[in-house]
């Protein structure tokens, strides 16, 4: 591997809410055999040495994903472990955790035992390759009916238990968190009450009444997340609450962590970057679960990832096929691809107008998901070009799945490649 030496690079670093920018707080970073560290008055520089001037480029710690969706097992049309992982490294993520909606579904320590191995067989073959942590799942089949056999999945390597869907019998949350609590180990609930939505798929306003779409209203995510709380409050075991998309559902949460409830939050990358006005097309893959918000929703959203009563920020990649999606936007499996698209669009959507800083995004996207995973935060770093223009195809796309509404479009930004550190930058 070529010795390379980056002059005049950017630091971002949210573990110390550094952002190194400007002629006097720039770095010149050296990189060999893929090691990389601050060059300092003191370090010996090789005779072979790569010279790049990186004014333009950003240098910090590779992203972590909260939770996404896998085609493997049971969908591999959809998605591979491989191309998973490869969608994954060239979006920057050094960790990615999945849901366990798969078929079967990773209920069972056999099934988590099984694609973990697999896991691992592709990973030796992949340079940087993130790794793969797998949520357990909380009942059968993820039907939300009967609890799964915890103990036996917490003998397993998983990063702790999640649906990925919403439980509409309390009483069986109320019994999950009393099961789980001994165990430590993180838990993510999506609360929705699915007879408030019924038909709807289009979050409740004057967008969806414009375009006729069956409405979605915002007490299907209050109500449920209000109760959900009052469950946490009265049994104390810490749970992380996914997909939150409302104004309401951000001042829900803002309130129950004044109150001490042991709670952390996450909205998805495109409820920041779109609302239902998006809808006006009616393309399929602005068709989400939940769905997109009121644009009033989306700037809550951003004002609550900037004030931290949102942790962190999770993809929920959802990869389908052509044909699943190419269908009519009511008819639509909800979800999107976004492992590849998600930081330079949140980079060009919410930092270069000032919405959020570099330093909140990047927290949002990598220290903040990692520490709501009980994790250390990441070693890896990546470099990051904000510049650089790119078009998304289906042959750029590293994804098997392409349902993605900016198919086809130039974005601004790229993720060039990751590092391992050897010294604290």
């Amino acid at each position: 591997m070529m010795n390379q030496l980056f002059q005049q690079i950017r630091i971002l670093d949210p573990i110390v809410a550094i952002d190194r920018i400007g002629s006097e707080r720039v770095a010149d970073i050296l990189v060999i055999d893929g090691v990389m560290e601050e060059v300092s008055q003191t370090t010996q520089l090789p005779a072979n040495l790569n010279i790049t001037p990186a004014q333009h480029l950003i240098l910090a710690p590779g992203l972590v994903d909260l939770y996404s969706h896998s085609g493997t097992p049971g969908h591999e049309e959809r998605e591979t472990i491989a191309s998973l992982l490869a969608a994954a490294t060239a979006g920057g993520f050094v960790s990615l955790n999945i849901l366990p909606d798969t078929l079967p579904a990773l209920d069972r320590a056999s099934s988590i035992v099984s694609l973990d191995r697999e896991y691992h067989q592709i990973a030796a073959q992949i340079p940087n390759c993130p790794q793969l942590g797998y949520w357990g799942a909380l009942t059968r089949g993820v039907e939300g009916k009967t609890m799964t056999e915890l103990a036996e999945l917490a003998s397993t390597n998983i990063i702790g238990w999640a649906d990925g869907h919403s439980i509409a019998n309390l009483a069986l949350v109320h019994r999950l968190l009393e099961y789980l609590q001994p165990f430590n180990r993180p838990i993510g609930l999506y609360a929705l009450d699915r007879t408030l939505r019924g038909n709807g798929i289009a979050r409740a306003g004057v967008a969806a009444l414009k375009y006729g779409l069956p409405v979605d209203p915002v007490s299907s995510e209050a109500a449920a997340l209000a109760a959900t709380i009052e469950i946490i409050a009265d049994i104390g075991t810490p749970v992380h609450l996914m997909r939150i998309s409302t104004r309401r559902g951000v001042e829900i949460i803002a309130a129950a962590k004044q109150r001490g409830v042991p709670i952390t939050a996450s909205t998805t990358w495109l409820h920041l970057i779109a609302n239902t006005t998006h809808l006006a097309t009616y393309d399929p893959n602005f068709k989400l679960d939940p769905p997109l918000g009121t644009p009033d929703d989306q700037i809550a959203l951003i004002e609550g990832i900037k004030m931290g009563v949102l942790d962190a920020i999770a993809i929920d990649h959802s990869p389908y096929t052509y044909e699943e999606k190419t269908v009519a936007f009511g008819e639509a499996p909800p979800g999107a691809i976004g492992l590849e698209l998600a930081l330079p669009l949140l980079w060009q959507n919410l930092v270069v107008p000032g919405k959020l800083s570099a330093l909140e995004l990047w927290a949002a996207l990598s220290t903040k998901p990692a520490q709501c995973l009980h994790q250390s935060p990441p070693t890896q770093l990546i470099l990051f070009d904000p510049q650089k223009t790119w078009s998304v195809t289906t042959n750029n796309l590293k994804s098997l799945a392409h349902n993605t509404a900016w198919l086809g479009r130039e974005i601004i930004g790229k993720v060039n490649c990751q590092y391992s550190r050897s010294t604290y930058l």
